[in-house]
């Protein structure tokens, strides 16, 4: 059970009662928010930090110290943190395996990942090679990656990224043992048979819907924050803590097809607007926040590295220059 944290009431009660209600109404795994916090706040600054200042950073979440204590001792056992003990201090780190597993999952959200589409697809065609425990296990990340099963035995993406593709191959030890191609769809991109095939293989009506729940939810506080002076550094840390990690879940339902194969009122480009308006609106205050209660062994936590900056298409480099030249 999560325990409900009260906020100083001489910040934002708007701001304060979205928070309090969202965490009511949209319970969540705390491993999954810990991975959504390491990624997007601590990897940045290092990766590394002292588990007593991250309990301090997590409790306005309604994270306790037993829930914090027990989620990131499961996450070690999963390889995605890993744990250093200095005196009396645990600190705790993204491994390798965690960090790469972060970086693909949140290639998506800070780089928009549709180019322009020219007909081309992947196919992976599995045939009889495979045992069944590597058969579902490929078919499950291909699905997580957004391929569509098009016929037995066959996935396809139109716009699959290929480095992610063959590390998928090679993590579920496929490589060798299913046929990977690349066509060209000919005649009009968009064609009614395109159309069908699209709607029979992916249900984007389902993501349509978790894309119009994140705008419902998320554009009263970019209302408030906007137009908000008032606003403190913790309540920013919360927000954004929150945005990532809803736009991070309904992302990683979305096939991420070209615009040609998606519907005329598709709302995910108008979330993506959202989430990088409100990232960007929060980013300073939960940064000052962030860099005032963790710690690392070596006290406080180092800057942001410069890729941090370049999240959003640089939308937060430009914000700093704007900052430094007013």
């Amino acid at each position: 059970m999560f325990q409900w944290y009260h906020f100083d009431m001489k910040k934002s009660r708007m701001i304060n009662e979205w928070v309090v209600d969202f965490l009511r109404q949209h319970p969540m795994r705390a491993n999954s928010l810990i991975i959504t916090i390491y990624g997007d706040f601590i990897a940045p600054h290092g990766g590394t930090v002292w588990l007593g200042s991250f309990i301090r950073l997590v409790e306005p979440l309604g994270l306790n110290p037993r829930m914090v204590r027990t989620s990131v001792f499961r996450l070690s056992r999963e390889k995605w943190l890993v744990s250093e003990q200095i005196g009396r201090r645990s600190f705790y780190s993204l491994t390798a395996t965690g960090r790469r597993r972060f970086e693909h999952a949140y290639r998506r959200i800070y780089d928009d990942p549709r180019r322009p589409w020219s007909g081309d697809w992947h196919l992976v065609i599995s045939g009889n090679g495979l045992s069944a425990q590597q058969r579902d296990s490929l078919r499950k990340e291909l699905l997580w990656e957004g391929f569509g099963l098009i016929a037995p035995g066959v996935l396809a993406h139109p716009s699959a990224d290929s480095e992610s593709l063959m590390d998928i191959l090679q993590g579920t030890g496929t490589h060798d043992k299913v046929v990977v191609l690349q066509a060209r769809s000919l005649g009009a991109l968009a064609s009614r048979p395109m159309q069908d095939l699209v709607r029979d293989c992916w249900r984007l009506e389902t993501v349509t819907a978790d894309y119009r729940r994140f705008l419902e939810r998320f554009r009263p506080v970019l209302r408030a924050i906007t137009s908000s002076s008032g606003v403190e550094p913790e309540q920013c840390f919360a927000v954004r803590a929150l945005l990532i990690h809803e736009f991070r879940r309904v992302l990683l339902r979305d096939p991420q097809l070209p615009r040609q194969l998606l519907p005329g009122d598709w709302p995910g480009d108008t979330a993506r607007e959202l989430c990088t308006a409100l990232y960007a609106a929060t980013h300073r205050g939960a940064e000052e926040h962030v860099m005032r209660v963790l710690e690392t062994a070596d006290g406080p936590l180092p800057p942001a590295a410069p890729y941090f900056y370049d999240r959003f298409g640089g939308i937060l480099r430009n914000a700093e220059m704007k900052v430094s030249a007013s």
